[in-house]
């Protein structure tokens, strides 16, 4: 499959995904814990199956929050890999605010290039491929998509009325100290700066749509959390670099866990 194929199967997974999530989010549901204390809901798995049924027929391993837990002696001879994270935000989908997403990109040579996140309860699809370029777009419908008409029809990122002033995007639900002495030192520079919460990984949207200069993230995540994000910040314009370094955000690590790392969108 060449690269237009698999972002067009990225967004028809994140879609069907996208339908169950929405299905179980109208019903009262039970919410489990995992071992770390993060939630984990009929959702999450309904939404990893869905998602998996379409990306099965690319022929390219998948690596899921919800499943597919490879080890790393495994793994380490992908080249190409889907990485998902059927529903970002469980917290958020508990709490029926929804700022919940699915996330979905294909990794390349461990650089995130093809990402597509989905907020399934407003129908808003951010999608993105080194090649294409990064674009927006509300879905009329989820049973279907014509991908030509996505195409002609969804908005380039970033968006042309970028604000001046600096804003500052942080998590909802898991802003650390660190985090927050960072965003205080800025303000001694930037007196106007404006700080914005938002769920999930809506916050690297902002970025890609230049509604939103700096995510510090100085804390844990997962690759699945932020890999479609950063593709998509990414082919926008914008960068996902490690803390204290220039080094872009790297996949497919012998320990999945993130390295803090700050997104950025030049003003």
């Amino acid at each position: 499959m060449n690269e237009q194929e698999l972002l067009k199967s990225a967004i028809a997974a994140a879609i069907s995904g996208g339908t169950e999530i929405l299905d179980i989010y109208a019903q009262e549901f039970d919410v489990e814990f995992k071992e770390d204390k993060s939630p984990l809901t009929l959702a999450d798995r309904n939404a990893h199956e869905a998602i998996c049924k379409v990306l099965n027929a690319t022929r390219l391993p998948i690596l899921s929050e919800e499943g597919g837990n490879f080890p790393y002696e495994v793994r380490k001879d992908w080249k190409r890999f889907w990485l998902v994270d059927p529903l970002d935000g469980t917290k958020e989908f508990v709490n029926r605010n929804g700022e919940f997403t699915v996330n979905i990109a294909l990794v390349v040579n461990q650089k995130a290039l093809i990402g597509v996140i989905l907020v399934p309860l407003s129908g808003l699809l951010y999608f993105a491929s080194r090649s294409a370029g990064a674009f927006k777009i509300v879905l009329e419908g989820q049973d279907d998509f014509n991908f030509e008409k996505l195409m002609k029809e969804a908005i380039s990122l970033p968006l042309p009325d970028i604000p001046q002033s600096l804003k500052v995007v942080g998590s909802r639900s898991h802003l650390s100290k660190e985090t927050s002495d960072f965003i205080q030192n800025l303000q001694k520079t930037e007196p106007n700066l404006e700080f914005v919460s938002v769920g999930s990984s809506l916050k690297l949207c902002l970025i890609a749509e230049g509604r939103a200069h700096i995510y510090p993230r100085f804390g844990p995540t997962m690759e699945w959390d932020t890999a479609a994000g950063q593709a998509i910040v990414e082919a926008s314009g914008g960068k996902v670099v490690q803390a204290g370094s220039e080094e872009a955000v790297l996949y497919n690590k012998p320990d999945l866990l993130n390295p803090w790392f700050v997104a950025i969108r030049p003003r």
